[in-house]
């Protein structure tokens, strides 16, 4: 009996029995570790455990635990507490902790820079890491970071105390593997989902329970340009019984919104939005396909209005899988036809897209965007796609296609991994192209107002004309 109940842990944690649960728990019996309760406290008696110079982790995307949040801060300054570190991706709500005048206390540490960090890391009062999001959890497992303390969002538990991360897979189960202590934020709008984000009661040391809805996040209707970029991708480069990773923003937004009409679709993709329900609840999206999680989606965070969050709670299509398994570019390539659309913030004549900062800025990070477009242009069925899709000007109408990147600018995607280029103007296929046949068929896709200066730049940089003998 027990060697069946050990199995079964096993399997619900994709690994040895009780690995998922903080390091001093692991060599406990399993009817040890369920019978053991949490503290239920208050917010402020939870966080008081925090200490100067204590390394923190909090849950990002929609499920940050808000609460924890707030808490943390006010314990933190009121006990004026020193050095505090707290290393989180991306973070949704209020940061107070953030703010100058609580520098002396608190220093975030990013793995991507969200909007409401993103002034503080360029301030240089909070830091940035840079690393592929297949790779965050390494930094746990291999113990290059330890947290002292992990704050983590969970839904309500169930009949026999297992509880849910939710909308939050991502780096947060290799936290919480590695934590010394785990502060849970027990939130019945949590909804419970399936895969890598099952978690009992008995591995927190302290639960609260707070009730609160999730952030929600709604993207703008795209514009006639996005909508025009996402029928040429529709259109162009998405077959019937692809599978498909989109990012979150407007054009990942208009190109879902174009596949009304295609078959069979799949989703492999590290953040799922609302969206894709849309496509889901029409039949476009049916994962037959796939050859690995056939008949379901994956994820592995969500972030999106309430719409997506009830569409998750309790859904068998969908798994909620851990970053450096979703994003694994050797994971990716075996999807059929994998088609990965992401964006980018400027890209110069030779094909080197910049992602992750404007100029010596840092705007957000590195994220899952050449884990995917690796793994989508290695698809091992030949059928594979990375796209870069964006507009041909920004909002100020400059081209985001260069002569060269700003100065400082950061290189996410080589020019080596650059394969399918779209704007409104059309598709770029750079792969195999030398730098002049590269140049000449990005201007092509150029705004025309910035053609003829991209074409004096690109025989200034190459020396010969871009157009000439191709």
């Amino acid at each position: 009996m027990l060697r069946n109940l050990r199995l079964a842990l096993g399997k619900i944690c994709h690994a040895a029995p009780l690995r998922f649960c903080k390091r001093r728990y692991v060599a406990r019996e399993p009817f040890q570790a369920l019978n053991r309760c949490p503290k239920w406290v208050c917010v402020e008696d939870a966080v008081k455990i925090i200490n100067s110079e204590h390394l923190v982790f909090i849950q990002g995307g929609a499920g940050t635990p808000i609460e924890l949040v707030r808490s943390m801060t006010e314990h933190g300054v009121c006990n004026n507490l020193r050095g505090v570190r707290l290393l989180h991706m991306n973070l949704e709500g209020d940061v107070p902790f953030a703010n100058p005048e609580f520098q002396k206390h608190f220093r975030s540490i990013s793995l991507y820079v969200g909007a409401n960090i993103r002034e503080a890391v360029n301030d240089g009062r909070a830091d940035y890491i840079p690393v592929f999001l297949h790779e965050a959890p390494r930094l746990f497992y291999e113990k290059k970071i330890v947290p002292d303390v992990a704050l983590i969002h969970v839904s309500m538990p169930d009949a026999r105390g297992y509880c849910s991360l939710g909308v939050s897979a991502d780096c947060t189960r290799a936290a919480v593997c590695t934590a010394k202590v785990i502060i849970a934020q027990v939130n019945e709008h949590m909804p419970k989902t399936y895969g890598d984000t099952i978690i009992h009661l008995s591995h927190f040391d302290f639960a609260v329970r707070y009730d609160c809805p999730l952030p929600s996040v709604a993207n703008t209707q795209p514009n006639e340009i996005e909508h025009e970029i996402g029928k040429i991708i529709a259109q162009r480069l998405v077959d019937d019984g692809a599978t498909m990773q989109l990012g979150i923003g407007n054009i990942p937004e208009a190109v879902l919104h174009a596949l009304c009409n295609h078959k069979d679709l799949g989703i492999h993709s590290e953040v799922l939005g609302d969206a894709m329900i849309d496509l889901v609840e029409n039949g476009n999206v049916t994962n037959r396909y796939k050859i690995k999680h056939r008949g379901r989606m994956v994820g592995s965070m969500a972030i999106g209005t309430k719409k997506l969050y009830d569409f998750l709670h309790v859904n068998p299509i969908v798994e909620m899988l851990a970053v450096n398994y979703v994003n694994d570019p050797r994971v990716i390539s075996i999807q059929p036809k994998m088609t990965a659309i992401n964006s980018c913030i400027e890209m110069d004549i030779t094909g080197q897209v910049c992602s992750d900062s404007l100029g010596c800025k840092i705007y957000a990070g590195f994220g899952g965007q050449l884990d995917f477009i690796q793994g989508a242009a290695k698809g091992q069925d030949s059928h594979g796609k990375a796209i870069i899709a964006f507009p041909s000007v920004t909002s100020k109408g400059e081209s985001k296609i260069q002569p060269v990147l700003k100065s400082g600018g950061g290189v996410v995607v080589t020019r080596a991994h650059v394969h399918y280029i779209v704007t409104e103007h059309g598709v770029a296929q750079l792969f195999g192209k030398t730098l002049r046949q590269r140049a000449n068929a990005l201007i092509q896709i150029a705004h025309p107002d910035h053609r003829e200066c991209l074409e004096k730049a690109a025989y200034e940089r190459l020396k010969s004309n871009p157009t000439k003998y191709l």
